[in-house]
């Protein structure tokens, strides 16, 4: 089935009225988003934000459920008029990242990650997420009167990922109910990323990569490093697992039609230069954006450390989503009929020409996939670079230079208003287009 789009027979609120109240509203998301970015909070201890944004939510006299997945809050808007529900959402967790912007505000907070003290910083941005939601949260609820349905602000915890053996992020927060009482038919979400200010990027279908983590645990016999022979010489096999899937990903999988990535990030083993160690543990990401290859490729890498393990005469094993338990990321899939509805709205609040919905797959993940496994849903790009700064010297997320552009909050709170609004003035709830 497809979505529907109808006349409902409420009066639209102008996208003149919602501009001028957003461009009004600018100082205090602004004051909000800087406060944040100087307290960052990891994921699942995101205590002082939620905190933050309960008292806000509480002062528009909204319905506000607390400690949900933890940390997370649930706002609930009721408008003057009849109508569907709508949700919302933002995510609050900041990253194990020691910040290097240079900003007045810049975060000096030190966290706990895997055990060991880390430096903490919003270097992806979820402290715009949540000022532009809180500013978007006041604006609509000054316009309760004319909003002909209901809207559900979600702030979710932990969406880089719960600590290991942790349950977390949009998952648990559907398990506690956040997309119950009431039950949103369809959900927006934004992600502010490397772009020209002003710009809004996304596409229908898949948009962002299904995520899986590994880790290869390798045992060999140690030795000196001068008589490698005298041992297993597990330093070498790691490379050649490393090879292997990039091999994997160049040459067994058809790149025109899906992209795959393969990306080992981290190697520990050893502790002297002339002892090749008896253990050592490799890890990193696999991105697809197909179901069926998805577990392909999982069983080609299994089976490629198996072997090669074998070759060397060691013992090796991988292990994917280790202390995740719900299994890694699905793919980002934008509604196909929901996404082309949204358009409209995000052009109005851009401007013609500002809004991409034909940009190619992204190979980063998002949770945000586990709530459109539930309802329909579209989740875009909101463009944060430097004014003027060439595409070389985008600054990319996870960054300890990464960024947030803050001429381009107004523009976040309005895309919140007008996809809410425009979807709610339709009158019908979405139906899951027939493709997915």
């Amino acid at each position: 089935m497809s979505f529907v789009s109808t006349a409902n027979a409420a009066t639209p609120i102008s996208a003149a009225q919602i501009k001028a109240a957003s461009e009004a509203i600018a100082p205090k998301v602004i004051a909000w988003r800087r406060d944040i970015h100087e307290h960052p909070e990891l994921s699942n201890r995101e205590f002082r934000t939620s905190a933050l944004v309960a008292a806000h939510l509480k002062s528009l006299g909204m319905e506000v459920r607390e400690n949900v997945a933890k940390t997370g809050v649930v706002g609930v808007l009721r408008g003057g008029k009849p109508g569907p529900v709508v949700a919302l959402r933002a995510d609050m967790d900041a990253l194990p990242v020691l910040e290097a912007t240079g900003l007045p505000f810049a975060s000096k907070a030190m966290g706990e990650y895997l055990g060991n003290p880390v430096p903490v910083a919003h270097a992806c941005g979820h402290d715009a997420h949540v000022a532009m939601l809180m500013g978007a949260a006041e604006i609509l609820s000054k316009m309760k009167a004319q909003i002909p349905g209901t809207i559900v602000f979600i702030f979710q915890p932990a969406e880089e990922g719960a600590p290991p053996g942790e349950k977390g992020g949009a998952a648990l927060m559907i398990e506690e109910g956040a997309l119950e009482n009431p039950a949103p038919s369809a959900i927006f979400g934004l992600h502010v990323a490397p772009g020209p200010v002003g710009s809004i990027s996304y596409r229908a279908g898949g948009f962002m990569a299904a995520s899986d983590k590994f880790q290869v645990f390798i045992k060999g016999k140690q030795t000196h490093g001068a008589v490698p022979w005298g041992g297993i010489d597990i330093v070498s096999l790691q490379a050649a697992i490393v090879q292997d899937f990039n091999r994997l990903a160049a040459r067994t999988v058809d790149v025109t039609a899906t992209p795959t990535v393969i990306t080992t990030a981290m190697i520990h083993g050893g502790v002297r230069h002339n002892i090749i160690p008896e253990t050592l543990e490799m890890g990193g990401t696999l991105r697809t954006f197909d179901t069926t290859q998805r577990q392909q490729i999982k069983d080609r890498m299994a089976k490629s450390v198996a072997s090669l393990a074998a070759a060397y005469g060691a013992q090796a094993r991988i292990e994917f989503n280790g202390g995740d338990p719900y299994g890694g990321n699905n793919v980002t899939f934008n509604d196909p009929d929901l996404a082309r509805a949204t358009l409209p709205a995000l052009e109005e609040a851009a401007g013609k020409g500002k809004v991409d919905i034909n940009r190619p797959p992204k190979t980063g993940s998002e949770d945000f996939s586990d709530f459109q496994a539930k309802i329909p849903g579209v989740f875009y790009n909101l463009g944060v670079s430097k004014d003027g700064a060439p595409e070389s010297e985008w600054v990319v997320n996870h960054s300890p230079q990464f960024d947030t552009n803050e001429a381009a909050l107004p523009l976040g709170v309005r895309t919140h208003i007008l996809t809410a609004i425009r979807y709610l003035e339709r009158g019908v709830p979405a139906v899951r287009s027939s493709g997915k």
